[in-house]
């Protein structure tokens, strides 16, 4: 069975005979966590699929937040595009080089909230191209500015006040994508956090849950797979959903998988457990 949006989603294969089709541009969203004693920047310079770009989403956010890589004003989101090149009528192949496609999938749904529709996750990765030895360069692509257009929807966004009248309402479900030790406060954050446990009324679906042999492969699974997995965590396709995570990014994952079997009717908490954990006056379960 194919996806009901497959085009949010490309092969290896597929990209490699398309690496010089003027109306491709990759995109390298490689970022990782504090924890994670790596420099993506530096990654990029040293090797990226050829003719890539690197999108920070540390820099392409919200200039004034105290939160990790929140979504910027549209302006801010339109320059810093512009800056790398991007086009509105290009095709947008996003990938980076952990598994799981997560900062990826962040991206991805960045640009659908800035309304580019056209725009996909490279499945498995910078991890699957590398084992296939396909081609990498190194250095800088630094293509010339353009006028990016972009405009917001926030349909698609919420913030800790609509999340706090959801738990009263049950209106959407809440879907932690964490993993099973965070969601019950059993570890640290990794992010640094004052309270541990999550949202209440939430459910847990670990993002590594919705990938094929994680570790190992760091691809999507099949739409029975993705369906499967939901229904295992508890989570009732037919009705509205709220995912979250720990700033935003692996929460991107169950997003794009539920896009990819048709079921739109979702949005992310961006704050996720940073915002939430560190404030107080917010409830929590443990």
């Amino acid at each position: 069975m194919t996806y009901a949006n497959p085009d949010a989603l490309v092969e290896t294969d597929w990209l490699a005979d398309h690496l010089d089709d003027p109306s491709i541009r990759v995109i390298d969203a490689t970022h990782f966590a504090p924890a994670v004693d790596r420099d993506a920047e530096f990654e990029h310079e040293m090797r990226h699929i050829p003719g890539a770009v690197w999108f920070d989403i540390d820099n392409i956010c919200a200039e004034c937040s105290p939160l990790p890589h929140m979504v910027p004003p549209a302006e801010r989101f339109e320059a810093l595009c512009g800056r790398l090149g991007l086009r509105n009528d290009q095709r947008f192949i996003i990938y980076d080089a952990l598994g799981g496609c997560c900062a990826s999938a962040r991206v991805w749904w960045m640009f659908r909230i800035f309304g580019h529709d056209n725009a996909a996750v490279l499945n498995g990765g910078l991890l699957k191209w590398i084992r296939e030895k396909r081609p990498m360069e190194d250095g800088w692509n630094k293509p010339d500015a353009t006028a990016f257009g972009a405009h917001f929807n926030d349909s698609q966004v919420r913030v800790w006040r609509q999340v706090k009248d959801n738990i009263e309402s049950k209106v959407e479900q809440l879907v932690d994508a964490r993993s099973h030790d965070r969601f019950h406060g059993l570890v640290d954050e990794v992010y640094l956090c004052k309270r541990h446990g999550h949202i209440p009324g939430s459910v847990n679906l670990p993002f590594t849950n919705i990938m094929e042999n994680y570790k190992q492969d760091y691809v999507m699974k099949s739409p029975d797979g993705i369906r499967a997995a939901f229904a295992e965590a508890g989570v009732d396709m037919d009705a509205p959903i709220i995912t979250t995570c720990g700033t935003g990014v692996t929460a991107a994952v169950p997003l794009l998988a539920m896009h990819l079997i048709g079921h739109d009717n979702v949005a992310m908490y961006d704050g996720s457990w940073n915002e939430w954990g560190n404030r107080p006056d917010l409830p929590i379960e443990i």
